[in-house]
């Protein structure tokens, strides 16, 4: 390389006169050498062979020069590694051309001192590993970094993790990641705030997927039969290193454990901001309504229902049979009632109401958020079932749960319900059967060409 002050170093008079100096010394030799040759006999053919000669020696010059100066690197240059100083913790050759990636998502915690960040970003570029994002954690002693990285695949957690503490990362916790991974934070708190906006149902798997994989009740201040359960929280929330726990605008409480890792105080301030507005925007869910023509001609309506639907769903309740109230809630049918006001609070999961052209219920579909799983459950009245309402309920709530990012539903029922049973096969899904004194446990495990299946005996107009 040459250095820009060499560059535009001006030329000299004295360097101009030594050059013209020299070509007129050697034209003078060139003549003298041309008279004595020419002279002589054989003096005009030694003069064409020594020309021959000196362009053959320029020609075999610059070829030479040429080929040497542009040569491909020797099999021992390849052999050395980039970087080969940098401490590479056992990931492999670090020159060599890696065959894949591998996304993984870390957390640590560091001091909160000049250098510290700085210490892990050489640690994990002597190791190949590209930060995609990262994300600080204030605390009281310290701060917690979160990465999404992109690492060579040969590189395991194990090696990573130990680097990490080799350059100041204490309680580091790894995890693989995914393409979803990918949208930046900012971006997916602003979705996930959109859809509890939109949706009151959507809390629960907004916080979900705000803080990763956890567990999340909703705890009602009043049981099903009636009595006050003593669940309550401050306005400002409790955390309790891997349990948080929120006021739920609802009533009662809404808890969140995560006990593989704890919360911070930063997770904590989002996941109570949603709730907030959550508890500033009141009761609301999306009044679209699909029209279902069954196949003997009669149109009914499918939509979403919640509390306002309770006089209804009662309604309903009272026109079924003791057989058909007694196959869905597994207990005394007395209090199914009492049930109702719990299942229809959004808070709890989406429901799905069938009602005729007159405006009278007709059945109901629940889809209920049962901690780190999902159930299913349905109600058709008497007069209304073996026409392909429930099968049709039950496709839709298990595309709701497909669309929630849910990896399987569940339906309780007793082993005589061969609707319900004949309902589950019809999603074409793989089942698993569990069987005790009477009582049947249907699973599914959903696919996303499953969830979206459409059923036969149905067609649909959109209004």
């Amino acid at each position: 390389m040459t250095s820009a002050k060499s560059a535009r170093r001006p030329h000299h008079w004295r360097r101009d006169l030594i050059e013209l100096a020299a070509l007129f010394t050697a034209v003078a030799v060139a003549d003298a050498i041309a008279n004595l040759i020419g002279h002589q006999p054989d003096g005009p053919y030694l003069l064409m062979a020594s020309a021959v000669a000196l362009v053959a020696t320029a020609a075999f010059h610059t070829w030479w020069a040429r080929r040497h100066g542009h040569a491909p690197p020797s099999d021992e240059a390849d052999a050395v590694p980039v970087g080969a100083g940098a401490t590479t913790g056992g990931a492999g050759d670090a020159g060599a051309e890696e065959t894949g990636t591998t996304l993984w998502r870390m957390r640590t915690t560091v001091l909160d001192a000049p250098g510290s960040l700085a210490a892990l970003c050489t640690a994990l570029a002597g190791l190949r590993v590209d930060i995609l994002t990262l994300q600080t954690h204030p605390l009281a002693h310290g701060t917690v970094d979160e990465f999404l990285l992109r690492a060579p695949a040969s590189l395991q957690a194990q090696e990573l993790s130990r680097e990490i503490a080799a350059a100041g990362g204490a309680s580091t916790w790894i995890e693989r990641a995914d393409a979803h991974d990918l949208v930046d934070t900012p971006t997916r708190v602003l979705s996930l705030a959109t859809r509890t906006a939109l949706d009151a149902a959507e809390l629960p798997l907004a916080l979900r997927q705000l803080l990763g994989r956890c567990t999340i009740h909703s705890l009602p201040a009043v049981s099903v039969t009636g009595r006050a359960t003593g669940q309550s929280a401050p306005v400002e929330g409790v955390l309790e290193e891997t349990v948080m726990r929120l006021r739920d605008p609802s009533g009662g409480v809404i808890s969140v454990e995560r006990p593989y890792l704890p919360f911070t105080p930063t997770e904590f301030a989002r996941a109570r901001a949603l709730v907030e507005l959550d508890a500033r925007l009141g009761p609301r869910v999306p009044r679209s309504e699909d029209v279902l023509t069954l196949p003997e001609g009669n149109e009914i309506t499918v939509r979403r229902a919640d509390r306002a639907d309770l006089a209804a769903a009662r309604a309903m309740h009272d026109r079924c049979s003791q057989h058909t109230l007694g196959l869905r809630y597994h207990g005394p049918v007395a209090d199914a009632d009492r049930y109702l006001d719990h299942l229809l609070s959004p808070r709890f999961g989406r429901t799905l109401a069938v009602q005729t052209a007159s405006g009278k219920l007709v059945a109901l579909g629940h889809l209920l958020w049962d901690g780190d799983e999902t159930e299913v459950a349905l109600l058709v009245e008497d007069d209304w079932q073996r026409r392909g309402i429930g099968s049709e309920l039950l496709r839709r709530l298990v595309a709701l749960a497909e669309e929630a990012g849910c990896d399987s539903v569940y339906a309780v029922t007793q082993s005589r319900n061969t609707g319900m049973v004949a309902a589950m096969r019809a999603l074409e899904l793989p089942l698993d059967y569990q069987i005790e004194e009477g009582t049947l446990v249907i699973t599914a495990r959903l696919t996303r060409e499953g969830a979206a299946r459409p059923s036969a005996p149905t067609e649909w107009a959109r209004r």
